[in-house]
C-alpha cells in the first residue's frame, strides 16, 4: 500500500530518476523495488535519514520502509547511525562501490552459489552410486558441479584480491587474455 503524505520531499529530477531507476534494476535482479529505492536514495543523500522521511520521500508506507530497511541491514548495504538530538534510527548507504559490490556478491553466493554447491555435491554422490541413472545425466552432474565449484573458487580468489587491485583487474577486461597461451580453449 502507499501513503502519501503532505511531508513528501521533492527531489531534484536526477535523483528521481535514478531511484526509479534503480528500483526498476532491483527488480530485474529479484530485489523488491522499494528495498531497492530506498538503496538509491540513501545512496544519493548527503546525510542520514530516518524512516519516516525515506517513507515520505519516496511515498510508500511505513511498514514497507521498515521492511525495506531490515533487509538492507541484512545485506549490510546501509547502516544505523546515531544525529545528535534525534532518537530515531537514521540511516546511511555504504558509498564505497566496491564494498557494496563485495557485500551484493556475498550475499547472493550465500544464497545461490553455497546452496547449488552442496545440492550438487548430493547429486553427484547418488549419481555415482546409482545404476539406473545413465551415463548422460551422470556426466551432466559431474559437469555441472565442477562449473559451479570452479565458479565458486574463483570467487572465493577475487574477494581475496585487494580492492585497488580487483579493480584494475576489472578494467582490464579481456586484454587479460593476452596473458593467456594462444590456441584452443
Amino acid at each position: 500500500m502507499t501513503e502519501i503524505t503532505n511531508n513528501a520531499v521533492q527531489l531534484p529530477i536526477a535523483v528521481q530518476q535514478f531511484v526509479l531507476h534503480w528500483g526498476e534494476m532491483g527488480g530485474q535482479w529479484g530485489v523488491n523495488r522499494s528495498v531497492a529505492q530506498i538503496h538509491a536514495l540513501l545512496y544519493l543523500s548527503d546525510r542520514p535519514l530516518n524512516a519516516e522521511e525515506i517513507s515520505d520521500t519516496l511515498r510508500i508506507a511505513r511498514s514497507n520502509t521498515s521492511n525495506s530497511l531490515k533487509e538492507l541491514l541484512g545485506w549490510k548495504l546501509i547502516r544505523r547511525v546515531p544525529v545528535m538530538g534525534d532518537r530515531r534510527d537514521h540511516y546511511e548507504a555504504e558509498v564505497d562501490l566496491m564494498q557494496m559490490l563485495t557485500r551484493i556478491a556475498q550475499g547472493r553466493k550465500e544464497r545461490e552459489i553455497d546452496p547449488a554447491v552442496a545440492a550438487l555435491r548430493i547429486c553427484t554422490e547418488e549419481a555415482k552410486r546409482d545404476a539406473a541413472i545413465s551415463d548422460t545425466a551422470r556426466q551432466r552432474i559431474v559437469a555441472m558441479q565442477d562449473f559451479v565449484v570452479t565458479i565458486d573458487d574463483w570467487y572465493q580468489q577475487m574477494m581475496s584480491v585487494q580492492p585497488g587491485r580487483l579493480m584494475m583487474l576489472i578494467r582490464l577486461g579481456k586484454k587479460v587474455l593476452a596473458f593467456l597461451p594462444k590456441g584452443k580453449s
